[in-house]
């Protein structure tokens, strides 16, 4: 089977941590395979199902809580190409397996913006796509013009209209089997200065108030209607509350952090006693942001 998936393009990675593949720094063990032949996708696919072997698909690991032990699945992850993003006047292809800032940046360069409020979102786009990452104002969604993706439950690579698509806060219509494959995004021409100056501008923002440089997978809940999650949870005088080495950030309460061995069961307790004090507290019931992936 290892030749086999070799004539793929695909490279197979025995034990891999997914602590080292999350931002969070949390996860169980297993086997990693990169594909980097994206157009094998398929084919690779079918090759693991033929085998009985289970499979998960790993992004960029930014926005994921992963159990702890020995995972029961082979994590599945496309290499980024060599040309992550092309570009065609104010048309940008990108591939899913590209860096979310640098693609940000690479546009930046070549006069075409609004994106810049996602220059700091960490992960890849094809992450960004499948949670419609936005930030100061800024969503992907609203640039994307088309889409490629492979459609397990066909069976098929699909290629879908921006307009086929719904982008929710935080939210899409892809299936949850759904690997993205490449994006076509529409962007604004600007003067590089001007873009700059908007990244800076966020940049700041993020610099004043979230916890960069700490193990962390970004917003752990997602906001209420009309509300922020983060004020809620500081309103109750929970920042710096743990569980063992999982603790809410002193500086963003929605952010929580690995603050060295927080253990996947370590970082649910706590997003599960924070939920319960905001619920008893104010009444609302608290939606996870972060995906949480269990045995």
């Amino acid at each position: 089977m290892v030749g086999a998936m070799k004539e793929l393009g695909a490279e197979l990675r025995r034990g891999e941590s997914l602590a080292k593949l999350t931002s969070l720094g949390i996860g169980g063990t297993t086997d990693l395979l990169l594909a980097h032949e994206h157009r094998h996708l398929p084919q690779l696919i079918r090759l693991l199902k033929s085998e009985g072997i289970a499979y998960r698909f790993l992004g960029g690991g930014s926005n994921l809580l992963v159990d702890d032990g020995e995972l029961p699945w082979v994590m599945l992850q496309l290499a980024a190409p060599k040309d992550e993003v092309r570009l065609e006047g104010n048309f940008a292809y990108v591939d899913a397996a590209a860096d979310l800032g640098r693609t940000v940046t690479f546009c930046a360069k070549n006069n075409l913006g609004g994106m810049e409020g996602l220059v700091g979102v960490p992960g890849t786009v094809g992450g960004a796509l499948r949670m419609n990452a936005g930030a100061y104002g800024t969503q992907i969604g609203s640039h994307v013009r088309q889409v490629s993706l492979y459609r397990a439950a066909q069976g098929e690579v699909v290629t879908l209209r921006g307009e086929e698509i719904c982008f929710d806060y935080r939210h899409t219509s892809f299936a949850p089997d759904d690997i993205m494959l490449a994006v076509k995004l529409e962007l604004p021409s600007k003067l590089y200065a001007e873009i700059l100056q908007g990244i800076r501008i966020c940049n700041e923002k993020r610099r004043a108030s979230q916890p960069l440089g700490q193990k962390s997978a970004g917003c752990i809940f997602k906001n209420p209607p009309g509300a922020s999650a983060g004020r809620m949870i500081d309103e109750l005088g929970l920042k710096g509350f743990h569980v063992g080495d999982a603790y809410v950030s002193e500086r963003h309460a929605n952010f929580f952090i690995n603050r060295g061995r927080a253990s996947c069961a370590d970082m649910l307790a706590l997003i599960e006693r924070v939920r319960e004090r905001v619920r008893a507290a104010q009444g609302v019931e608290l939606e996870e942001e972060v995906v949480v992936w269990r045995r």
